[in-house]
């Protein structure tokens, strides 16, 4: 039997996961001019990173450290992140790796992106299938719309799928609303929109699409909303 989980939107790509563990997805918050929550404030069992870029890195050092967290992330960027402080405890995947961590798996899969860090190549870029008390969550990262999504639906059947629909860097809402078709999430989350005037969208168009084309369900939430799924 799966239990309630919380999930919290900070704004752009940043999720706070909350079940029998706490994890923070992206957390850009500092500098993230939609953000209101401090990175202080902040708690987590685990910090999971999509790619290396600095919207999605954002306070995750910060955050690990206070809290005594581990880093979940690809593996190009864990080696830069250990570079940087040899004292973080980081977990590094590619694609189809999982790592399973008080009873959370965290498994990487594509995105069509880029990544890096600090001005150094980070790798490539992923999405993060999340496995919590009973539900099975998919972060895509930043990523434009590919066929191996379907792939993915079909070998992980994730209940809640967050996806980006900035357009500019992303996927825009007509190709998130595609990217459902293939998922087949029984809910939509989308994301990394709305933060900055290129990625300036109208998430109700992705609803439209959505809802016109698929069964799935589409759930806009506001920024510091948390919803029980």
């Amino acid at each position: 039997m799966s239990e309630k989980l919380k999930i919290r939107w900070d704004s752009h790509a940043c999720f706070e996961i909350e079940g029998s563990k706490r994890i923070i997805i992206d957390p850009f918050l500092e500098g993230n001019p939609k953000a209101t929550r401090k990175k202080e404030d902040v708690k987590a069992d685990i910090v999971v990173i999509t790619h290396g870029h600095g919207d999605h890195v954002g306070d995750a050092l910060f955050i690990a450290k206070k809290n005594r967290a581990p880093i979940v992330t690809m593996v190009e960027l864990a080696w830069l992140l250990k570079e940087k402080d040899e004292s973080l405890e980081v977990h590094d995947l590619n694609y189809s790796g999982s790592v399973t961590i008080n009873k959370v798996k965290i498994t990487a899969v594509p995105a069509y992106h880029s990544s890096s860090y600090e001005g150094k190549y980070a790798g490539n870029p992923g999405g993060m299938i999340i496995e919590m008390d009973g539900k099975t969550l998919y972060h895509a990262g930043d990523t434009g719309v590919f066929m191996d999504m379907e792939l993915i639906g079909k070998m992980y059947h994730p209940e809640i799928a967050m996806l980006p629909i900035g357009g500019h860097y992303t996927m825009a809402p007509k190709e998130a609303a595609i990217a459902v078709e293939m998922i087949k999430p029984q809910m939509a989350i989308p994301m990394h929109y709305g933060t900055f005037p290129a990625i300036e969208q109208n998430p109700e168009e992705f609803r439209k699409e959505v809802e016109r084309n698929s069964t799935s369900k589409v759930r806009i939430m506001s920024i510091d909303q948390t919803i029980e799924v």
